[in-house]
């Protein structure tokens, strides 16, 4: 029998034993410290997503208001018919060249969803509605059916 010099180094079974626990320990709590992180940059890119498309709405209409956008659509109410309007632009009312404004550069995309699909309300909608009458885009949401963690949905976001 060949006796381990004293010079040898090497871990034995119970020392590395106990490294990978205290290893998987650390990292079974980083994961749940990591999704929060992640969930909680996402519902701040949605804040930030819903400000931007309603500040282009408000933007919209009171441009419409002042009349620059020319002659407002019945049952519309000064609102855009819908979201893509804010992209392409509108051409202005009395511009002697073929000036538009836009009020978008693009539409956001949902965090949650992925995609630059967003529901929308009217003025003649329940603020809390998911479905939406076609009138004009007066508010939108995501379409996400998952809730923050005080419950509320990502819907119901103001």
């Amino acid at each position: 029998m060949a006796q381990r010099s004293h010079r040898q180094r090497g871990l034995t079974l119970i020392e590395l034993i106990v490294a990978f626990t205290i290893l998987a320990l650390l990292t079974s709590m980083a994961v749940p410290l990591a999704k929060y992180r992640v969930r909680r940059e996402r519902e701040k890119e949605l804040r930030f997503a819903l400000r931007e498309i309603r500040t282009a709405i408000d933007k919209y209409k009171d441009a419409s208001d002042q009349g620059l956008l020319g002659q407002v659509k019945i049952g519309s109410e000064g609102y855009p018919e819908k979201l893509e309007i804010l992209v392409e632009g509108v051409k202005v009312a009395q511009a002697a060249t073929d000036k538009k404004i836009r009020f978008l550069r693009r539409v956001p995309k949902d965090p949650f969803t992925g995609k630059a699909e967003w529901g929308f309300r009217s003025t003649n909608d329940d603020p809390k509605s998911q479905s939406w009458g076609g009138q004009n885009v007066f508010d939108v949401y995501s379409k996400t059916m998952e809730k923050a963690a005080d419950g509320t949905p990502y819907a119901e976001w103001d």
